[in-house]
């Protein structure tokens, strides 16, 4: 069960991840993030004031429970991880292609697997050690596709603020296995919905607002809101399938992560992007480490 409602969240964070570089095309970035993350919160509003007030009850999915003190102090440290992780990640999918993009996200479960095997004692069998081997190869492989087109992974910043964001999205996928086991799924969703536009509020207002002028003008656009919605239904089916007693966060981050096919082939397919033939190969490379990893299990 839980890896059907893993892949489904894959499909999801796939269309997700679209919406985003359509949003971000030419767009401030900020602004853009702050009205997507609105949207989810008025969703998840809803959902906590009908729950309050009786109208959806325990026993159905929807339900948002009331929760203590120190479940908000968790949600709030999920949020700041997530928070930077989606700010390095915006910036990066804005001014890099999407099948550049794409296969560098891919290796965010390799560094979800490595933090697990330290945090939690976890050995490299021979597959795992394969798959890890074949993703570094390929990823180094997939650096030299970049150069054709100008992008160097040690100069360009872009490349540097992807692998923060993919780095700090494994932290908060590790996180994720400690949290989920204690809050309740629509709980941790809800609120981590409102701490986002919370702390989004002063960076739109001290970093972004005083400078716009010098900077990209913002434009809505009709794909901000399904940013939202779209990570809403995401990460609902994710939290979900890891809260289930029997999920493995590792197989979980490796499935999820099968998203960036969906991103990669609307980049080549929609946007024309270049060295398509070189690049696919490179990015199934790194997929055959991953299915490695996943046979390891």
């Amino acid at each position: 069960m839980w890896l059907i409602l893993a892949f489904a969240s894959a499909f999801f964070l796939g269309f997700y991840d679209i919406f985003k570089k359509i949003s971000l095309n030419e767009n401030a970035v900020i602004p853009t993030l702050f009205f997507s993350t609105v949207m989810a919160s008025v969703i998840m509003l809803v959902l906590v004031v009908v729950s309050a007030m009786g109208y959806l009850t325990p026993d159905q999915l929807m339900y948002v429970p009331p929760v203590s003190g120190g479940d908000h102090l968790r949600i709030i440290l999920k949020t700041v991880i997530v928070l930077s992780s989606w700010i390095f990640t915006f910036f990066a999918m804005k001014n890099l292609p999407l099948t550049i993009l794409a296969p560098i996200r891919s290796t965010g479960p390799l560094w979800t697997m490595l933090g697990a095997f330290v945090i939690f004692s976890e050995r490299l069998n021979f597959f795992q050690l394969a798959g890890v081997l074949v993703i570094f190869v390929f990823f180094y492989l997939f650096s030299t596709a970049g150069k054709l087109e100008g992008i160097s992974f040690r100069s360009n910043k872009f490349i540097w603020f992807l692998i923060a964001g993919t780095l700090l999205g494994t932290c908060s996928a590790l996180y994720d296995r400690y949290l989920l086991r204690q809050t309740d799924v629509m709980a941790v969703q809800a609120y981590f919905t409102f701490y986002q536009t919370l702390l989004l509020v002063p960076v739109l207002l001290l970093l972004w607002y005083p400078g716009r002028a010098k900077t990209t003008t913002f434009q809505w656009r009709w794909s901000i809101p399904f940013i939202g919605i779209f990570l809403l239904i995401g990460d609902y089916l994710y939290f979900y399938s890891i809260s289930l007693p029997d999920s493995l966060i590792s197989v979980i981050s490796l499935v999820r992560r099968s998203n960036v096919l969906i991103v990669f082939l609307f980049g080549a397919i929609f946007y024309q992007e270049k060295n398509i033939r070189k690049k696919g190969i490179y990015l199934a490379g790194i997929l055959l480490g991953l299915l490695l990893l996943i046979l390891g299990r």
